[in-house]
Formats: structure tokens, C-alpha cells, sequence
């Protein structure tokens, strides 16, 4: 059984992906992999147990290159399409039995309303289907492993990122309430959102905030998710963060 925390980051990029479509900018031009960003989304495994965190829009061509292809449950943070769109190519996972899905329940009754096939008495053969789990605020198991709901604000939008052993995973955050980033002081591992080197968004941390959380949760080791191309070029990204902040990138694995 590993015992150690692994996290292979199958995506990386906000909404739009990088390179953006019609976008002639340095990072959207790069030859570098670093700086081209699928869709975000994790892969966490743990005393045994595959956790897939969100299911976007690239979740079939990350599978495709992920180092290894086993799932055991999908977590959801939140319902926005870049978070949920690849729900129905889970139906690889589905062949002997539901796959268990972990969301909010306002999660899954918006699920039912975009892909009301996967959830129906009497489905298509060969559809995708859930066996579903209310995230309820409190933690819960995931075939013997402890997941913690850590909830944070995406604008006006209460959302979940996930406390899983060492692991700290926070994305499309705006707003952390003290006595969460209290509770996950010194972690570890912690993987955060920013969406951009400068400036503000609406939904979004950007550089100077997530490091302000950052500052104050003071984790062994941190790296970005959900960036957009105005995060810069990856080579260039030691300029500009302290020591002990990474940006993740595609492909990339951690082990804690």
C-alpha cells in the first residue's frame, strides 16, 4: 500500500486553457510544456486509494497521458463547466459499477439538470453513472481514507477544497475565512489558486493574495493552480515568488 501522499496534476489552467485561443502573447506562444495548461484538475493517491479532483473539459486527453489511469472515486469542488464537464467520459469507470461521486448537494442536483442520462431509473446502456455522495461540511471516508472539507468563497459562490492527509487542495478560491486558514497552518503540501502575476479578478485570487494566505498558513511546500496565461512564463516564475512557492505544471508529480 503507498503511504505516502502522491498528487499528479493532470491540469493546471483557468477556464480557457493556455495556450488561449486567438492569443498571441509570449506565454500563449511558448514551446515550453510547462506553460501550456490543460483545464485543473489533480489526481491524489493515498494509502491505496485514487482520488480524481474535478472532471473538466480535458479529462479524457489527461487520462491519456496521466502516469497511471486507475480511479477510485471523483471529489467535486464546485459546479462550473471547467470543474465538471467531463463527468460523462467516467463511463470507462462504470463498467461493473457506479462510479462514487463526491459533491455538494447543490452540486448534484444541478448535475441531475446538465446530464439527467447519467442519473435516470432506467439509463442508455453504456451511460456514465454515479453513486452519489453528499459533501455536507463535515469529513468523510473515501475508501478508508479521511477527506476534509475545507470551504472557501469563488466570488458570491461557496465551494470545497480538500484536506487529504498532508494535502492542503484549494482551487478557484477568493476568499479563505480566517479560521479556515488558521486550521491549515503548517500543512505539509499545500496547492492553491492564483490566477494571474498582477492585478485583481472578481472571483479569482491573484498573485499578491494567494501569497498573503500563503504567508500566513506557512506550509513546507506550496505550488499554483488554475492560472491563466497572464501568470507569465514559467522560467520566469522564480522572479517573482518566494521560496517554497512553486507554480505546478501539467504532468507534474508531487510526493509528500
Amino acid at each position: 500500500m503507498l503511504t505516502t501522499l502522491e498528487i499528479e496534476f493532470l491540469g493546471t489552467g483557468t477556464s480557457t486553457g493556455v495556450p488561449m485561443l486567438r492569443c498571441q502573447c509570449p506565454v500563449c506562444l511558448s514551446s515550453d510544456p510547462r506553460d501550456m495548461r490543460l483545464r485543473t484538475s489533480a489526481i491524489v493517491r493515498y494509502q491505496g486509494v485514487r482520488l480524481l479532483i474535478d472532471c473538466g473539459p480535458d479529462f479524457r486527453t489527461q487520462m491519456l497521458r496521466a502516469s497511471d489511469d486507475n480511479l477510485d472515486a471523483v471529489l467535486l469542488t464546485h459546479i462550473h463547466f471547467d470543474h465538471v464537464a467531463g463527468l460523462d467520459d467516467l463511463r470507462a469507470y462504470c463498467f461493473e459499477r457506479p462510479f462514487p461521486l463526491y459533491a455538494r448537494a447543490d452540486v448534484l442536483e444541478n448535475l441531475h439538470q446538465r446530464i439527467p442520462y447519467c442519473f435516470a431509473d432506467n439509463p442508455y446502456p453504456g451511460v456514465a453513472q454515479f453513486e452519489e455522495h453528499v459533501i455536507d461540511g463535515k469529513p468523510f471516508l473515501v475508501e478508508g481514507v479521511r477527506v476534509e472539507p475545507i470551504p472557501v468563497m469563488h466570488y458570491k459562490l461557496p465551494i470545497i477544497g480538500f484536506r487529504i492527509g498532508p494535502l492542503a487542495y484549494i482551487t478557484d478560491a477568493k476568499t479563505i475565512a480566517d479560521e479556515v486558514v488558521d486550521s491549515l497552518k503548517g500543512v505539509p503540501l499545500l496547492v492553491i489558486n492564483s490566477l494571474k502575476a498582477e492585478g485583481n479578478h472578481l472571483s479569482h485570487m491573484c498573485l499578491d493574495e494567494t501569497l498573503s494566505i500563503v504567508n500566513r498558513i506557512k506550509p513546507g511546500r506550496t505550488y499554483l493552480i488554475h492560472m491563466s496565461d497572464r501568470m507569465g512564463l514559467h522560467a520566469d516564475s522564480p522572479r517573482i515568488l518566494p521560496q517554497g512557492v512553486e507554480l505546478a505544471y501539467d504532468r507534474l508529480i508531487v510526493k509528500v
